[in-house]
C-alpha cells in the first residue's frame, strides 16, 4: 500500500467466513453447479466454503500471476485449468470461478476466455473490475486496499491519542 490516501480495509476471518457463507447463499438461487474454479491464491479460501455450502465435489484451480500497475499490466498462467473441467464446460456442465476479490479485472477476464459460460463469483468487488462478475457481496471503492486474513498478523497498535496506555 505505497498510496497514503488510499483506504484500508481490514478482513478478520470471521468477516470472511461469513461474507463467503453469504456468497454461498447468493449462488443458491441459481440452481447445482458441475465444479468450482478458485482462482489461486485467494479464491481458494472461498472455494473451499462455497463448495462445502454448496455440496460441490468437484474443486478445480486455476493460477494467475497479475502484475502490478508498476509493471506491464499483463496476465501469465501459471497453471491452467485441467482438460477435464474444460471438457465439462463444454459438453453443458455448469461451472463456477471463484475468487477473493475482483479489482482491476485483468485476471478476471483472463480466466473468463478460458471458461466464457462459467458463473463468475467474487466475495469482494472494486469498481473497475465489477462488470467482470456475475455475482458478488461486498463492493468497495477503487482506491481501498483490502488486507485479507491471510495477510494480517495480531500486534500491538498504539492509542490514538498517541500515549501508550
Amino acid at each position: 500500500m505505497s498510496n497514503p490516501a488510499q483506504k484500508s480495509f481490514p478482513v478478520s476471518w470471521d468477516q470472511f467466513h461469513r461474507d463467503s457463507r453469504a456468497l454461498a447463499w447468493r449462488l443458491t438461487s441459481l440452481g447445482t453447479f458441475d465444479a468450482i474454479v478458485a482462482i489461486t491464491r485467494g479464491g481458494l479460501v472461498p472455494a473451499a466454503i462455497v463448495a462445502r455450502e454448496l455440496n460441490i465435489r468437484v474443486v478445480e484451480s486455476v493460477a494467475v500471476k497479475s502484475y502490478d500497475h508498476q509493471s506491464q499490466g499483463g496476465v501469465k498462467v501459471l497453471k491452467p485449468i485441467s482438460e477435464q473441467i474444460l471438457d465439462l464446460a463444454k459438453n453443458g456442465g455448469k461451472i463456477l470461478i471463484v475468487d477473493d476479490l475482483v479489482d482491476t479485472g485483468a485476471t478476471a477476464r483472463a480466466v473468463r476466455e478460458m471458461l466464457p459460460g462459467a458463473h463468475f463469483a467474487t466475495v469482494y468487488a472494486k469498481p473497475k473490475g465489477r462488470e467482470m462478475v456475475d455475482t458478488f457481496i461486498t463492493e468497495v471503492s477503487q482506491d481501498t486496499w483490502i488486507f485479507f486474513p491471510w495477510d494480517l498478523d495480531v500486534t500491538y497498535v498504539a492509542p490514538i491519542s498517541g500515549g501508550t496506555d
